[in-house]
C-alpha cells in the first residue's frame, strides 16, 4: 500500500483503476483513457495532482537561496504570483529535479517538485537552505487538483465566490494567486490552458464533486501522459534524471547563464559543456511505418544511434510518437528498433500538438 491523496476513496468510489506512482496510489483511468485525454483537448479535463509536493521557503534571504539553487533565475519575478520552471541541478549538472517556483513576497517563495523526488527533494533543500537561514516547510495540508482544456478556467471558477472567480479569471499564464483559502494558478501539464489549485486537504472531494456536476471529466495518468507527450513536456525520470542536464534535454531555455556572478549549483558543468558543445539532443519522433513507439527504443540516425525515452500513440494526432535523445546533428530520417524491426520514422520539432491543434509539418527537420 503507497501513500493516499485526501481523494483516494473517491477515486476508487469512481471505479478508477489505480496503480503505484512514485509511492502513491494514483488512478491511471477511469473508463476510457481516450476519452479522458479528448475531453482535456475539447473542453475540461481534471486530475489529482496532490502526489506533487509544495514546499514553502521562508526568510529575508530565500531569493539568493533560489537563485543558488536552481539553474533559472528568481530574480526574473519581480510581480508578486508570477511562476518560473526551472530544473534544480547537482554539481556535475544532471537534473535532480524540475520544478516550478512562485514568487509570493519578498521573504516568501512556494516550490512545487515531483512525487518520485519528493523526500530527497525536501532533504536536499533544506541542506541547502540551512545557511541562508530560511525556513522549509512541507505542505502536506494541502491538495491539489489540476483542471485543465480550453473550458477549464471558466468552469473552475464557478467554484469560488464571484469577487475571487473573477480574480481568477484575469490571472496572466503562469501566474498564482492566494484567493480566499485557495491558491490558484495558471499553469499546468498538458499543453492546454488550465489552472492548478492548491487548497486545504478537507476541501478536495467537494471540490472534485462540484468540478464533476459542471462537466468537468476525471482524468487519470493515463491521459496526463499522452498529454504531456503531445505537448513535448519532459518527464523527470524518462526525459532526463541526474545523468542528464537540460542542454541535452530541450531545457536550454531554462538556464539562464547572464549574469555571470550568481554561482548556482551545477553551473560550472554546464558552462565547460557548452564551450565543448553539447553532443546530444531531445527530438521528437513521428512513426511512418506501422507500430507502437514506446521509451528504451534504439534509434539509428545519420549522425549516430539514440535511444527514445517516452513513447506513444498519440490521440490527438492518431499517430505514434516519441521523445527521443538523439546525437545533436542528427536529422531527417531515422529508424527505430522496434522488437528488432528498423521501423522509419521523422525528426519533427516539438510541440507536436498546441492547443489541441497538429503542429506537424510536411518536410523533415
Amino acid at each position: 500500500m503507497g501513500r493516499q491523496t485526501p481523494l483516494f476513496a473517491q477515486h476508487l468510489e469512481l471505479g478508477a483503476r489505480m496503480v503505484d506512482f512514485g509511492g502513491w496510489d494514483m488512478p491511471v483511468q477511469y473508463s476510457s483513457q481516450l476519452a479522458e485525454h479528448h475531453a482535456v483537448r475539447r473542453a475540461a479535463g481534471m486530475f489529482d495532482v496532490s502526489h506533487m509536493c509544495a514546499i514553502d521557503l521562508e526568510g529575508a534571504r530565500t531569493r539568493a537561496l533560489l537563485r543558488h539553487l536552481l539553474a533559472n533565475d528568481v530574480a526574473r519575478l519581480q510581480a508578486p504570483g508570477k511562476a518560473l520552471y526551472s530544473c534544480m541541478l547537482n554539481e556535475q549538472g544532471g537534473v535532480r529535479d524540475d520544478l516550478i517556483v512562485y514568487f509570493i513576497a519578498a521573504d516568501r517563495f512556494r516550490l512545487v517538485v515531483n512525487a518520485g523526488t519528493r523526500d530527497a527533494d525536501l532533504a536536499w533543500i533544506r541542506a541547502q537552505a540551512a545557511p541562508f537561514g530560511v525556513t522549509v516547510t512541507e505542505r502536506g495540508d494541502l491538495a491539489m487538483l489540476a483542471v485543465q482544456g480550453p473550458e477549464a478556467r471558466s468552469r473552475a471558477a464557478q467554484l469560488l465566490d464571484a469577487a475571487n472567480g473573477a480574480a481568477a479569471l484575469t490571472l496572466g499564464n503562469f501566474f498564482g494567486r492566494q484567493l480566499g483559502s485557495w491558491f490558484v494558478a495558471r499553469t499546468g501539464y498538458t499543453g492546454e490552458d488550465g489552472f492548478e489549485i492548491m487548497m486545504p486537504a478537507a476541501d478536495a472531494v467537494p471540490a472534485w464533486r462540484q468540478l464533476a456536476a459542471l462537466g468537468v471529466a476525471p482524468c487519470g495518468l493515463g491521459a496526463r501522459d499522452t498529454l504531456r507527450l503531445e505537448a513535448g513536456m519532459n518527464l523527470y525520470g524518462n526525459d532526463m534524471d541526474e545523468h542528464t542536464n537540460p542542454l541535452e534535454s530541450g531545457l536550454a531555455w531554462t538556464v539562464s547563464l547572464n549574469d555571470a556572478s550568481r554561482d548556482f549549483i551545477g553551473r560550472a558543468a554546464l558552462e565547460t559543456t557548452t564551450r565543448q558543445g553539447v553532443g546530444r539532443k531531445l527530438a521528437g519522433l513521428v512513426l511512418e511505418d506501422r507500430g507502437v513507439l514506446r521509451s528504451h527504443q534504439r534509434v539509428v540516425s545519420n549522425a549516430g544511434d539514440g535511444e527514445t525515452t517516452s513513447g506513444g500513440f498519440s490521440p490527438t494526432l492518431e499517430r505514434s510518437i516519441a521523445l527521443a535523445r538523439l546525437p545533436a546533428a542528427a536529422t531527417g530520417t531515422v529508424q527505430v528498433d522496434i522488437r528488432g524491426k528498423l521501423l522509419a520514422a521523422r525528426i519533427v520539432p516539438l510541440p507536436f500538438v498546441r492547443h489541441g491543434q497538429s503542429q506537424l509539418q510536411e518536410k523533415p527537420q
